[in-house]
């Protein structure tokens, strides 16, 4: 989820503020817009989940088969924007309702979800309630789902002639694996409601990268201001590394870090107040979540 802040439209609070922009930005949102992207959008991950399944979207009993995997999918998107959107609503920050985002086309029917926050955060302990609250709440859905999931997948099976895809596992997609089915994670044929928890903890560690204006990069400018410079090189660094060596997918990301890193993060209004302890604590837990649900090799396609 990226998060496009104006810095030009103050806070109610702040001196800058000029009153007749406040109903400019709540009339920005059409309730009916965002009902019928969500509609689009069910229709699409629906279309994408019985192809998973292993069917053709060509009746409503082969439709119905693809339900579980958008339910699904579109639980852990909701939910993941829904975090970001109260946190604002608490802290005062106008934003928009979740924009779903239909994709015409597999493997996920969706382009994921994004709010849009249109005023400054206070501070930096408001911009890291935001930042956090979006990732922690869509992986608590997905980290549910990915159990029933499993639960419902099967070991082993006939292996499909021709190439076949297979999904990457992060650390924590590897550990339920064996703890829940007892097998090896590359003997699982996934249910579609698997899938959707594993597509939901990929976008989890994909918004959680320390870059610009991701929920890591919020989350790391909330506990060091702008003095964050290893973490953001390090990480570029890496994923150069993982284009190279193992998927093309991280080289398309690298190039979005460098240009999230080049146009650096705005300030907060009072960048001055200082985190808190637990809130550090809170940034140092999203990061070991980054860690344990980053894929190095997402998708790998073997004869």
């Amino acid at each position: 989820m990226r998060v496009d802040v104006d810095e030009t439209n103050p806070l109610p609070w702040s001196p800058e503020y000029v009153p007749t922009t406040q109903p400019k930005a709540r009339q920005a949102d059409r309730p009916l817009l965002h009902l019928l992207l969500l509609a689009a959008t069910l229709v699409t991950t629906t279309m994408a989940g019985t192809r998973i399944a292993g069917l053709e979207p060509t009746s409503l009993r082969a439709l119905a088969a693809g339900l579980p995997f958008s339910i699904t999918l579109l639980a852990i998107l909701l939910t993941h924007e829904s975090g970001h959107y109260l946190m604002c609503r608490r802290h005062g920050i106008v934003a928009s309702l979740p924009y779903v985002l239909p994709a015409p086309f597999f493997p996920l029917g969706t382009f994921g979800a994004v709010i849009r926050v249109r005023s400054r955060f206070p501070d930096r302990r408001a911009l890291f309630d935001m930042g956090a609250a979006g990732p922690w709440a869509g992986f608590v859905v997905a980290l549910v789902a990915m159990v029933i999931g499993l639960r419902l997948s099967t070991v082993g099976g006939p292996v499909p002639e021709g190439p076949t895809i297979l999904l990457g596992d992060s650390l924590l997609t590897s550990f339920l694996a064996r703890i829940v089915l007892h097998a090896e994670p590359d003997t699982v044929m996934l249910h579609p409601v698997a899938f959707a928890a594993w597509a939901g903890m990929l976008v989890t560690s994909l918004n959680l990268l320390p870059a610009g204006q991701l929920d890591g990069g919020h989350v790391l400018y909330a506990a060091r201001g702008r003095r964050q410079t290893l973490l953001p090189a390090v990480l570029l660094a890496v994923l150069i590394w993982l284009g190279a060596t193992r998927s093309p997918f991280w080289l398309v990301w690298s190039g979005l870090a460098t240009a999230m890193l080049f146009m650096g993060h705005p300030r907060t209004i009072d960048d001055r107040l200082p985190l808190g302890a637990a809130r550090q604590l809170g940034a140092v837990a999203s990061l070991i979540l980054f860690l344990v649900t980053f894929v190095p090799e997402p998708i790998r396609i073997v004869s």
